[in-house]
């Protein structure tokens, strides 16, 4: 059998930031070295964790919220990494040529080294979430990163509501899947739906158990402009048992470890992979919900 205990502790930093780049990365610095204190071996960082979520305005300079990769961030970050002997992922706004704006994440080993970049696939343009005035697409697909401590799949908050980028993943060996997110309620605004922030956790839980995988969200928290971040971050197991969840209003660095051994268990037992029929999927591949991808009305021969 492959899915003997193999443990791992997770490290999550939910933070409240402030307009001053410098002030946010120290704090964060502190706060990765208490998850490591704790026993973190893989901590991961909110989504822009430097910077305020400035896409919630429809236009303003971009510039000082942005850098390079390596640039300061990940100097900075890989020598703790190093120092710790831990895996760090840090998510960033991205500048990486001219007219080349992402919204992406670092994964840096415990080495210190930078082991590779994803960059946000799905952006998102909505009233106070405008992201597509800020940032292109990732380009480079969905890539699962293998560290000393687990294979390591990064999507990015809006990415967490699609459920082939998770399966995509799985497909390529992530173990456990990091969100690094930026999501709360709109100050004055009550949605129709129902309860964003129950819809957020529960289609998390959701790929977790369709995909028999870990899956850690880590969320801002704090009052933004008219966003009010809900925090909530927390750590699932394969089959969406919450085993570990901060609170929804202040900072805090969740400390929880997870058994990875139990991903080939759960998948083992409920056959959600073994028994797929990507034959039949031709649909998913249409670029709308209005292109079936053939011409039989619908029947998939």
């Amino acid at each position: 059998m492959d899915d003997a205990k193999r443990e791992v502790t997770i490290g999550l930093v939910q933070a409240a930031v402030t307009e001053d780049t410098a002030v946010n990365l120290n704090d964060t610095k502190r706060k990765v070295r208490e998850a490591a204190e704790r026993g973190a071996r893989i901590v991961c960082l909110q989504e822009l964790y430097r910077t305020i979520y400035f896409p919630q305005y429809e236009s303003r300079e971009r510039a000082p919220y942005a850098e390079s990769i390596p640039g300061e961030s990940t100097k900075r970050f890989g020598r703790l990494a190093r120092e710790l002997a831990i895996v760090i992922i840090v998510p960033l706004f991205e500048r990486a040529g001219e007219g080349e704006w992402y919204n992406s994440a670092v994964i840096i080993g415990e080495d210190g080294t930078v082991g590779g970049v994803y960059r946000k696939v799905h952006i998102p343009f909505d009233p106070l979430f405008y992201e597509k005035n800020y940032f292109k697409a990732g380009d480079g697909g969905f890539p699962v990163f293998d560290t000393r401590y687990g294979k390591i799949g990064l999507l990015i908050c809006y990415d967490q509501w699609f459920p082939e980028a998770a399966r995509a993943l799985t497909l390529k060996g992530a173990e456990i899947i990091f969100y690094p997110t930026a999501i709360g309620d709109i100050e004055g605004h009550t949605p129709e739906e129902g309860d964003w922030h129950d819809a957020w956790e529960t289609v998390q839980r959701g790929h977790a158990i369709a995909n028999g995988v870990h899956i850690a969200a880590v969320n801002r928290v704090g009052q933004e402009g008219r966003l009010n971040f809900w925090g909530g971050s927390f750590l699932s197991d394969p089959f969406g048992n919450i085993i570990g969840k901060a609170g929804r209003e202040e900072g805090e660095v969740l400390v929880v470890k997870a058994d990875l051994g139990r991903n080939r268990q759960v998948q083992r037992e409920w056959g959600f992979l073994e028994n797929r029929r990507p034959e039949t999927y031709r649909l998913l591949c249409g670029d709308s919900p209005g292109d079936r991808g053939d011409k039989n009305n619908g029947n998939d021969q």
